[in-house]
């Protein structure tokens, strides 16, 4: 499945690098801790979290990461965006909990490599 697809489905607010939708999304993880998801974050997966402060570009970089969902509604200051657009890292914006947006992300992906088997 394709970001932009998902950021579709969820109405996700891209807030930087609008050229990474076309990335594929292979998984999600959801956590807080940087250092679980330098850990066990799997490259390609879309990470989800309350986190916005600018580690998590270097973390989403680091990892080649997809993109980073950030939950709650929150706000990022220009600062992370900036950085985000330098390292071409896809920042989007949900209302929705962590909670219900890995399980948003979830029944998407399932749904979308059951639809590319049957092909």
């Amino acid at each position: 499945m394709k970001l932009q697809d998902l950021a579709n489905k969820l109405f996700l607010h891209t807030v930087s690098c609008d050229k990474g939708l076309s990335k594929d999304v292979s998984g999600g993880y959801v956590s807080d801790l940087l250092s679980d998801v330098l850990a066990n974050c799997a490259e390609g997966s879309v990470w989800i979290t309350l986190q916005k402060h600018t580690n998590i570009v270097a973390v989403a970089s680091l990892k080649n990461l997809t993109g980073i969902i950030i939950v709650g509604g929150r706000e990022l200051e220009e600062e992370v965006l900036k950085q985000a657009e330098a390292k071409e890292v896809t920042i989007m914006t949900s209302p929705m909990s962590a909670f219900e947006t890995a399980g948003m992300v979830y029944q998407l992906l399932h749904e979308s490599k059951g639809s590319e088997e049957s092909c």
